[in-house]
């Protein structure tokens, strides 16, 4: 992601589904989504949650990786979270909107979802379709900041121009 493989001002949209917890360099992989997005064009991402009550990529705990959701794991002050989940970020959304700061971009729309319990759903329709019609109740209340992703919408601008004298 730090360094996409097309011309720039290339597509309409660009769609990431929480991938930027597991690049590298975030920021930079922020300015190459935006900088192949023509101006007028839309950034959809998702990027896990800060707020959520439990890490969901698993965790490092005495050399051994513990596969699963972890409570209160995203809860802990960072020195304390990135020992334990070092391979992946999360996001708070100050720092989600910082990545663009720099970039040509506008806000659409940001806010937080929950899952769609789809596994619980097909095991247990009742209980999956309860859970899932509590959560997205959630979703319009000020309780969204515990949900599971950020969903952030972006606007790109016109690009700045280049040095001078540059194509």
């Amino acid at each position: 992601g730090e360094s996409l493989p097309f011309a720039d001002d290339s597509f309409d949209v660009a769609f990431s589904h929480e991938v930027l917890e597991h690049t590298q360099d975030d920021l930079t992989c922020a300015a190459e989504m935006v900088r192949v997005v023509k101006p007028g064009g839309h950034l959809v991402i998702f990027v896990p949650n800060r707020g959520y009550p439990f890490e969901t990529h698993g965790i490092y705990w005495r050399g051994q990786y513990h596969f699963g959701n972890k409570p209160l794991v995203n809860w802990l002050p960072n020195f304390l979270r990135r020992r334990l989940a070092p391979h992946v970020r999360v996001y708070t959304s100050g720092g989600l909107r910082r990545l663009f700061a720099h970039q040509p971009v506008r806000v659409v729309v940001h806010t937080q979802i929950f899952a769609g319990y789809d596994n619980i759903v097909a095991r247990h329709p009742r209980l999956g379709g309860a859970l899932r019609r509590v959560t997205y109740a959630l979703e319009r209340t000020p309780l969204r900041i515990l949900g599971l992703s950020h969903f952030l919408v972006l606007r790109v601008l016109s690009h700045p121009e280049g040095p001078p004298g540059s194509p």
